[in-house]
């Protein structure tokens, strides 16, 4: 590739000058690098010289049988709990962009009080739930009931863990869920109606698998604020 010659003032051609790229000085970043390294050196010294820490006991007992079984059960509510928000999110975003009014308000209710409350309070809620209903039952609403049993006997401390763990990100997840749905281009939709395709196979086989892709490969969008006009509250 040739460089264009140009002429300058005095009528003489010739290749252009040379541009000098001076680097932009970011003086205030290696300030702040030298505060966050003084600091980090500053913890670093007193989490190795303090004697009040025990470094020799904690070690004792890092790998004793009480830490790795509270391991164990740490990852076991975890995975538990995280399947139940998954299933119950995509739920409740499912509700929460019907066109249904009831369906919405009541995802809207579930998202505004399991996201509003502290997850403590919930699970002191569960775990002291037989103080409200000693017995729990299940028969027809308003009616015989068929089966009974006692909340003490259901509502074990690891019962009211995953029920306030899992319903607590079900409802965050919901608004993950939701804001990948919304992410997905209308289009989409129109060509999965204009093959025939009913509302719940779309759901399935078009905006959900492109939506997990969405919600798994970066951070969730935000929801459209016109989102009153999408295709699934049409």
């Amino acid at each position: 590739m040739t460089i264009p010659r140009t002429a300058d003032t005095a009528g003489r051609t010739g290749p252009p000058a040379e541009i000098k790229a001076v680097p932009v000085r970011h003086p205030g970043r290696w300030l702040a690098a030298a505060v966050v390294l003084v600091l980090v050196a500053m913890l670093v010294h007193t989490l190795v010289t303090n004697p009040r820490f025990q470094w020799d006991i904690i070690g004792k007992y890092f790998l004793s049988s009480r830490v790795l079984d509270g391991l164990e059960l740490t990852i076991l509510l975890t995975v538990v709990a995280m399947a139940i928000g998954i299933v119950l999110g995509v739920i409740l975003a499912v509700m929460r962009l019907s066109a249904n009014p009831l369906l919405s308000s009541a995802s809207w209710a579930y998202i505004w009080l399991f996201r509003g409350t502290p997850v403590l309070v919930q699970l002191l809620f569960w775990f002291n739930l037989a103080f409200l209903y000693p017995r729990i039952s299940l028969g027809v609403p308003f009616g015989p009931s068929f089966v009974q049993a006692n909340a003490n006997d259901l509502i074990t401390a690891l019962t009211a863990a995953i029920l306030g763990l899992g319903l607590n990100e079900g409802a965050y997840m919901a608004e993950v869920v939701r804001a990948g749905i919304l992410s997905v281009e209308h289009g989409q939709v129109e060509a999965a109606q204009a093959l025939g395709m009913s509302r719940n196979l779309t759901m399935r086989r078009i905006i959900l698998p492109q939506a997990m892709r969405v919600i798994i490969r970066r951070p969730a969008t935000r929801p459209s604020p016109c989102s009153r006009h999408h295709p699934w509250r049409a």
